[in-house]
């Protein structure tokens, strides 16, 4: 396992361990701030976002986390404690639907996705089905979600570290 592996699951379970009770949703409007850039180094709405996604299941309890990458390099990260027992597999839906619709909020239309479960990425592509009754609304329910974005990709990595 490589060290960017082992490290972004280290954050995963540090996440699922601290959750933030007094946690209050962030406001992603955007004032059109990218209006007032100049130059080359100007980015618009559909400019190419970037989105990575995880989901750690383990005795402590269950997390996902997400980072959506700003074709600037910002980064917005999304991490969230699941108060539900769950499969490895529902983790990462969890984690991928909550990337998608912060990025849905935030009105990014150009998205390149990267996860590290095979079966997610080629399910959503389409490549791949899933018989397991628990996960076939998940894939239904991201398919809805790839609607709302003007350009959408997805590449299965080995192992996604933040």
């Amino acid at each position: 396992m490589t060290r960017k592996a082992v490290k972004g699951s280290v954050i995963a379970d540090f996440l699922a361990k601290n959750p933030i009770d007094d946690y209050e949703a962030l406001d992603f409007e955007f004032l059109d701030e990218y209006i007032n850039a100049a130059g080359d180094d100007a980015k618009g709405p559909d400019d190419v976002w970037e989105m990575y996604f995880d989901g750690a299941v383990n005795l402590v309890g269950n997390g996902i986390e997400a980072v959506l990458v700003a074709p600037d390099g910002k980064h917005f990260p999304i991490a969230v404690k699941l108060r539900f027992g769950c499969t490895n597999n529902v983790a990462e839906y969890e984690a991928f639907m909550s990337g998608l619709q912060a990025a849905i909020e935030m009105k990014i239309k150009k998205l390149e996705v990267y996860g590290d479960l095979a079966p997610i990425i080629y399910q959503v592509k389409g490549e791949w089905q899933t018989k397991d009754l628990k996960l076939i609304p998940y894939q239904k329910y991201l398919l809805e979600l790839i609607k709302e974005f003007k350009e959408i990709s997805f590449t299965h990595q080995s192992r996604v570290g933040f």
